[in-house]
């Protein structure tokens, strides 16, 4: 065989190789439906994450699609992901779209989720709304802040029971718990031996406090026996009862009466109390007769006082002239 054959035969061989190559790779790789028939779906949202050309689009963990293109908005504050879904897949506009990473490291891929099926299908071109993906950088610096906030709360506890161990847990406090602690046993043994002689004070006296009970409910009988006879004699002394109440009431009547005539200064009684002069003179007879029952108790009935003798004049002393 001429060395030209050769050539040709391994460069169709080769030729050949590269076409099943090249077709194995179309059917395994994410753009294995580049020439079946598809439509356009828009996703918006405000972080793609980590996403790129050519990525996944699973539905229930089955590809039916992948990333086409991912643009921002002109504004620049929303991200726009265009899908390329297969048509034989069918999306209602009720499905939630999201972005995924295949396990903790892997790639991102946008996940359909189905809903209820209650919307109608999405169209080629069709607008829908996306989750943003998980954002590790964001939830380590989250976690950081949140580790100094533990930090700052651990010194602070620190701060705390460093203050604590200051103040209620000094020396002189410790021994002052100790001393009450102390104080509150023998308390305590005291009012077990009080106890105990109460126990044996209610032991020995049983029986006189069961006689004395014995007695309260004798006398209870005869209290209960005293009021139903109470209420006997009421019952058949009403009329009479009634009738002295209503003599006690017209005596208070008339009584209240004496008094605002006493104190109006009507009748003896009443001028006496209100007329100076009468006063002085009661008051002076009262005073008479306390000489006269005086001298009756100190001389008798037929006692006379004697008539005063007259005073004697004085005399006057003379001295017998002093000679020179």
């Amino acid at each position: 065989m001429s060395r030209q054959g050769i050539e040709l035969k391994v460069g169709l061989f080769v030729a050949i190789g590269l076409v099943l190559l090249g077709g194995l790779l179309l059917r395994f790789s994410q753009t294995a439906s580049l020439f079946s028939s598809s439509y356009e779906v828009v996703v918006k949202t405000s972080n793609v994450g980590g996403i790129k050309d050519g990525a996944a689009v699973l539905m229930a963990g089955v590809s039916v699609g992948n990333v086409r293109g991912v643009e921002l908005t002109p504004d620049g504050r929303s991200v726009l992901i265009h899908l390329r879904i297969l048509a034989q897949h069918k999306i209602h506009a009720d499905a939630q779209f999201v972005i995924e990473q295949a396990g903790f490291l892997g790639d991102q891929y946008v996940a359909i989720i189905p809903g209820p099926n209650a919307r109608p299908l999405l169209k080629d071109g069709d607008l829908v709304t996306c989750e943003a993906p998980f954002n590790l950088q964001e939830a380590a610096r989250a976690v950081s802040h949140f580790l100094v906030r533990i930090d700052q709360t651990a010194q602070e506890f620190n701060d705390a029971v460093a203050r604590l161990d200051r103040t209620v847990l000094s020396e002189t406090n410790l021994e002052n718990v100790t001393v009450t602690l102390a104080n509150f046993r023998a308390f305590s043994e005291r009012a077990g031996g009080t106890v105990a002689n109460l126990d044996a004070v209610v032991t020995n006296n049983a029986p006189i406090v069961a006689v004395g009970i014995s007695n309260l409910v004798v006398f209870s009988h005869q209290l209960n026996g005293l009021a139903a006879n109470v209420d006997a004699l009421l019952a058949t002394n009403g009329a009479p009862v009634g009738s002295a109440v209503s003599n006690l009431e017209s005596a208070t009547l008339d009584v209240r009466v004496f008094l605002d005539k006493l104190q109006a200064g009507q009748g003896l009684a009443g001028t006496l109390f209100h007329n100076t002069n009468l006063q002085n003179q009661f008051a002076l007879t009262v005073s008479n007769l306390s000489v006269v029952s005086s001298n009756l108790a100190r001389f008798g009935l037929l006692y006379k006082p004697k008539p005063a003798k007259p005073p004697k004049p004085e005399r006057m002393l003379t001295f017998p002239p002093r000679p020179f």
